[in-house]
């Protein structure tokens, strides 16, 4: 059949099998518009600002495992998406984003709406391509969701020209089957001789931790992961991005590492004789001071990207493949070798974590005051814990409270923005998940900060009935900064205190929606299984919290694992190491 570029670009993403688009419109890709107009086989979603529109695909992709798309036009269309576009490639998400440009004759010439897409994208993008024939359209929008997709995923823009979805001009068209590039061939299989060194190193630890990140949720590794260990018995600690890929309710797991991670995981982590990191890159949260990171232990680092390997850390046994192979082939050989892991030789550094267990890190005092932020968390999860559940976030200290307080039992349900840390993901991402998950309860928990940035968002799920629920922990701060503030700027608080806020509950329910404003905890379980009982309606809660509590355990920038900020009713990590 013939196609114009503009059909042939939405006839790729059905042969893509894509469900969602996610954009807004504007002259550059007009061709395109009218081009979905004429089907129903991919669902357009309309949001009120492109920066949503990425972090929406995003939080779809990231729930799903699929590629998100995302679709701009030219200029400030494309320049809107960069912050959501940046956002999934530090945390490794796979997306593809198509960008309206310019026609090709005046590209350069400083035309209406005329950006460098390609050259502003180039660092925060996996590739980024510029399409200049209609030829070249279907190949080349294959080869972005192969890139997209495979090896360790990220964003890839395309960029269109105007002039290539002209519907005047017609092309035979065929979609490839797959598509081959010889500079991008991603490993797949682990090299065997080093997963045998990595398991009799594991065999010979006496103090092992496994130290794994979010690439084993994006690898699809859960249930290796899980097997492993089991099978070993190893205690094991997880980043941010990492968080159910084991499950957080097991004893075996003992909580987030690094910056704001348990007492007993970093205190792990500072004594350990032998490091097995699974999809994890060591950046500088997890480590802190890298001069002081395990200085007693060797490391085994499996990774699909060879890139990440040695890149921060030096490890001693490095392992490039896709973890989910690499853990299949790393369980075989432990089965089958002679030496049998954990048992006696482990139990005297079992008992040393449980020790620092019994420091309960995250202990906190809810009396009949304000509303404690862990409470409303902890509260969010009892109600919330049968359900079928989601949970997005964005970014500061109810972010924090969200990974130390929400225990996730299984993988893809804990979404936020980790390497970025980009506020305003929080809502928009929400409504990626619930569009991909209708029947699923989907919850975002944001501080009036964040909400802020992408609030108009809310005019998008009352289009599309998204019933999310939104989680708002009010202090009025800049909570993340007004704590950093407090502990290294001497109590100057420059900024962070967010005046002239919005009543949150009058303008959620302009907007169509249901409002509340909870500011007693005596009426926090109520108001949640209230609100949660709406299934077809969203339910903004402003939920007025404690704004001195700080975020604790935390380790200051430049300081090791050992060197935690305690919260300040508990000993020193010295009088207890």
């Amino acid at each position: 059949m013939e196609l114009s570029g503009a059909e042939i670009v939405v006839q790729a993403l059905k042969d893509e099998g894509v469900e969602y688009v996610w954009g807004y419109p504007g002259g550059a890709v007009l061709h395109i518009y009218d081009a979905l107009f004429n089907q129903d086989s991919v669902r357009h979603i309309l949001v009120r600002h492109e920066q949503a529109a990425t972090h929406a695909a995003d939080g779809y992709a990231r729930a799903t495992g699929k590629v998100g798309v995302v679709l701009v036009t030219s200029g400030p269309g494309a320049t809107n998406a960069v912050t959501g576009i940046a956002t999934a490639y530090m945390d490794s998400i796979p997306m593809v984003i198509l960008t309206g440009q310019v026609p090709t004759p005046v590209i350069g010439s400083d035309a209406f709406q005329e950006v460098d897409t390609v050259g502003i994208t180039r660092p925060c993008v996996k590739h980024n391509f510029l399409v200049k024939r209609v030829e070249d359209l279907a190949e080349t929008i294959k080869k972005a969701f192969f890139i997209a997709s495979s090896g360790r995923p990220g964003p890839v823009v395309v960029d269109i020209p105007k002039d290539v979805t002209d519907p005047n001009l017609r092309i035979a068209y065929s979609y490839p089957d797959k598509v081959e590039m010889r500079s991008y061939n991603p490993v797949e299989k682990g090299h065997l001789g080093q997963i045998r060194k990595a398991v009799d190193m594991m065999l010979d630890a006496e103090r092992p931790v496994i130290y794994t990140g979010g690439g084993v949720v994006l690898g699809e590794a859960s249930a290796e992961l899980t097997e492993l260990v089991r099978l070993t018995g190893f205690p094991i600690t997880e980043t941010l991005m990492g968080l159910g890929a084991y499950p957080s309710t097991d004893p075996q797991f003992i909580g987030m590492l690094g910056m704001h991670g348990t007492y007993e995981a970093n205190m792990a982590m500072h004594e350990t004789d032998v490091l097995i990191a699974i999809g994890a890159r060591f950046d500088d949260r997890v480590t802190g001071k890298i001069a002081h990171f395990c200085p007693n232990a060797r490391i085994v680092h499996i990774d699909v990207d060879p890139a990440s390997i040695s890149k921060n850390v030096r490890v001693d046994v490095p392992i490039v493949g896709q973890v989910k192979s690499v853990l299949h082939d790393m369980l075989r050989v432990l089965r089958e070798h002679p030496r049998k892991s954990g048992g006696e030789r482990i139990k005297g550094w079992w008992d040393r974590i449980n020790g620092w267990r019994t420091l309960d890190c995250l202990r906190y005092e809810q009396g009949p005051g304000a509303i404690k932020p862990q409470y409303a968390v902890e509260t969010l999860y009892n109600v919330t814990k049968d359900d079928d559940f989601y949970l997005t976030s964005d970014v500061g200290q109810h972010q924090m409270f969200a990974a130390q307080f929400y225990p996730f039992d299984k993988p893809r349900r804990w979404i936020n923005s980790g390497g970025l840390g980009t506020m305003g993901f929080g809502l928009p991402a929400a409504m990626g998940v619930q569009q991909a998950f209708p029947d699923a309860t989907v919850a975002c928990v944001t501080g009036e900060a964040s909400i802020q940035m992408c609030i108009q968002e809310l005019a998008t799920c009352k289009q599309y009935n998204l019933p999310l629920k939104i989680v708002l922990l009010n202090n009025g701060y800049m909570g993340m900064v007004r704590q950093w503030q407090e502990f290294f700027y001497d109590g100057r608080y420059s900024h962070s205190y967010v005046d002239a806020l919005p009543n949150f509950k009058m303008l959620a329910e302009s907007f169509g929606h249901v409002g509340m404003r909870i500011d007693n905890p005596a009426d926090l379980e109520a108001a949640y299984r209230e609100a949660f009982a709406m299934k077809d309606r969203l339910v903004f809660m402003d939920v007025i919290v404690d704004p001195s509590e700080n975020v604790y355990p935390m380790i200051e920038a430049g300081k090791g694992h050992h060197e935690m900020h305690l919260s300040p009713h508990l000993s020193s990590d010295r009088e207890l190491a």
